[in-house]
């Protein structure tokens, strides 16, 4: 187990205790360490040492119900700074990734909001620098802080409940409930046409599951219902990378019909013609043209791929 594994379980396990853990009960629970009584007791003080270093709130207190006293550790969760929805190990990994990746324009205060902080590497050690936007200063705040936030996008004002900021694909998106558009949706940060206002706070909880970055899930556009038939040999993998709550038909033989929303349709070709030939677009007729346009300016240039 490396080191980095060592410090996220630590984190993790000093965060989701409800009373002070002694070393010995720590032990016990962890695993990586030494097996040897003093090699144990160096490797978890330099832990503490380097966790302590790192910004993390470790703190000592007598174990409930010892006599004489025995020191307990524990991390208190108010200075730590407890992010919404987060468990403690996610909350742990998002400190120590804090501590290894910069995104410029965001200061330590934001990251402290999110369970971590930015500039506590002992050794400015970054391993990675995410691209930066101006916005993301007060999308992470509006996330963190449950807020709407309101800006220009695709030449509309938005009023967006900011649920979450994800990174996928080299880019920042934004999740949460449009009140413009009385729908779900994503928003490419960077496509965002105006300074980020944050607004007042919003009632409820984000759902549970995030928003999918799937390629064709991806735009503004009203979504287009799609039913999508797969061969039995592919049925498997289909479910796996859409979920089996999207299967509104079985056959016999063991296909399948997907039924899927999308609002990309080119990218939504795109992952249609991964299955060669083991699946077919049903309806719509616009989503199921495309396809067929597709793979016919594919044969007009590859005129031996018809045999």
């Amino acid at each position: 187990m490396s080191k980095l594994e060592r410090l996220l379980n630590l984190t993790a396990a000093l965060l989701a205790t409800p009373r002070a853990l002694s070393a010995e009960e720590l032990r016990e629970r962890l695993d990586g360490y030494p097996d040897a009584d003093e090699s144990w007791r160096r490797s978890f003080e330099r832990d503490k040492d380097d966790l302590r270093a790192m910004g993390i709130p470790i703190e000592v207190t007598n174990v409930l119900g010892t006599n004489p006293p025995i020191a307990g550790y524990h991390i208190d969760k108010q200075k730590y700074g407890n992010a919404p929805r987060l468990e403690p190990d996610e909350l742990a990994a998002l400190h120590l990734a804090a501590s290894l990746v910069r995104i410029e324009g965001l200061g330590e205060a934001t990251f402290w909001k999110l369970g971590g902080a930015s500039d506590n590497n002992p050794d400015n050690e970054v391993i990675a620098e995410l691209p930066s936007d101006p916005n993301l200063g007060p999308l992470f705040e509006a996330a963190t802080n449950r807020r709407q936030v309101h800006f220009d996008y695709a030449g509309v004002r938005r009023t967006v409940n900011a649920w979450r900021l994800s990174f996928a694909r080299g880019r920042w998106y934004l999740s949460g409930f449009d009140h413009t558009r009385e729908d779900d949706r994503l928003f490419r940060v960077d496509r965002i046409e105006s300074t980020v206002e944050c607004g007042d706070p919003y009632e409820g909880d984000p759902p549970d599951r995030p928003i999918l970055l799937r390629g064709w899930e991806l735009g503004d556009g009203d979504p287009i219902e799609t039913r999508l038939k797969v061969d039995t040999s592919q049925v498997g993998w289909a479910t796996n990378e859409l979920g089996d709550e999207h299967i509104v038909e079985r056959f016999d033989d063991g296909a399948a019909v997907f039924s899927l929303e999308v609002r990309n349709i080119a990218a939504f070709v795109s992952f249609v013609l991964t299955f060669l030939d083991h699946a077919e677009v049903l309806s719509p007729p616009e989503t199921r043209s495309a396809v067929v346009t597709k793979l016919d300016e594919y044969l007009s240039r590859h005129p031996s791929g018809a045999k």
